[in-house]
């Protein structure tokens, strides 16, 4: 079905004379976006679809395949995650509850999996791997510009044992004092409210210049691409970013309170 929707809209691009670009301009999606669903090597969006549809004027035509493809697909679309952490240049990613996955510890790791009280022992050990297998993404030949930026209230919450916690700050410490492509940033809590408090979020950001962005929720997860939402998501990493302390007062702050776990 993937192929068929590919095809589908390469038809009716072709037939109304519309070149990628001006299709990229009607459906408000980039050019590259367009350009990858149109050859199968991105599964659409169900509001691509909806657009696609609109524009066309397909009454409902590629929203009824969409819905096929996503039936017909085991790993559901948040799940190709890892995929897109594990080819994008760059990372901005802003967490205001845990530490980011990349850049935890296993004793860490497993003491977020252990106190959510919903998983068997050998799920938690599934996912715990997977969680690890992940950060293998910093240590390639050619790693993302990964940019995290975590609450103050993160380093302060107990996750596991003392030495849990313990552990995992002074790890954060030691990556980001001698990872060249890491950067770790720390919103005080004196910044009081600001646009981070609504939720954790990650901008990917793909080897031909495009972004998209990760959220997370309780039990799912949805990657948008959609440029107006992107741009708003940008424009509130800048304006989180401001309220941070920079690399080294952070990485200073990260290594003080590491060792208040005892």
């Amino acid at each position: 079905m993937l192929e068929h929707f590919a095809e589908e809209l390469r038809l009716a691009r072709t037939v109304t004379g519309m070149s990628q670009s001006a299709l990229a301009e009607a459906l408000s999606y980039s050019p590259a976006l367009v350009a990858k669903v149109e050859t199968g090597e991105r599964r659409p969006s169900l509001d691509f679809a909806r657009r696609c549809d609109t524009v066309f004027g397909a009454d409902g035509r590629y929203e009824r395949i969409q819905r096929r493809i996503s039936r017909e697909t085991v790993v559901p679309w948040f799940r190709d995650w890892p995929g897109i952490e594990a080819e994008a240049t760059a990372l901005r990613w802003f967490e205001p509850l845990y530490v980011p996955g990349l850049l935890q510890t296993e004793g860490y790791a497993r003491a977020i999996l252990d106190g959510a009280g919903l998983f068997a022992s050998d799920e938690i050990e599934q996912q715990l791997t997977t969680r690890l297998d992940r950060q293998t993404v910093l240590t390639r030949d050619r790693p993302p510009l990964l940019t995290a930026v975590i609450d103050e209230y993160v380093l302060r919450r107990r996750i596991g044992e003392p030495e849990v916690m313990r552990e995992q700050l002074r790890h954060m410490v030691k990556l980001g004092s001698t990872m060249p492509r890491l950067r770790i940033q720390v919103v005080p809590l004196s910044a009081g409210a600001y646009p981070g408090l609504d939720g954790p979020f990650v901008i990917a950001t793909y080897p031909q210049g495009d972004d998209v962005v990760y959220l997370e929720g309780q039990r799912h997860a949805q990657v948008l691409d959609r440029s107006e939402f992107v741009r708003q998501m940008v424009e509130i990493w800048e304006a989180i970013r401001g309220e941070a302390l920079s690399q080294q007062q952070s990485l200073d702050l990260i290594a003080e309170v590491a060792e208040t776990w005892i």
